[in-house]
């Protein structure tokens, strides 16, 4: 094996060292929406308006969200996604 090739199969083996762990970072684990502060969420929004981690423009919007310990969320007060959803639902129609 040369050189190219022990990189190419390292570099490989970190690659999916890390897709495999991303189910289990993600474990215990809830979306916790309106905690989020401005370009802090973690992923896309309620509104559909983007689908990127980060790109929340307001502190504590109820659309945004945050991964939290599961069962941690409305205790620091943010709110499960039915919630949320129920909430921006009502927003739209004021």
């Amino acid at each position: 094996m040369n050189q190219k090739q022990r990189i190419a199969s390292a570099a490989l083996m970190v690659a999916l060292g890390t897709i495999a762990t991303l189910p289990a970072h993600a474990a215990g684990k809830e979306k916790c929406y309106g905690v989020a502060k401005a370009g802090q969420n973690d992923c896309g929004n309620l509104a559909g308006t983007h689908s990127c981690a980060g790109q929340s423009t307001v502190d504590n919007d109820p659309g945004e969200w945050k991964l939290v310990v599961k069962g941690t969320c409305e205790s620091i007060g943010g709110m499960l996604k039915a919630e949320a959803k129920r909430r921006y639902a009502e927003q739209k129609k004021s």
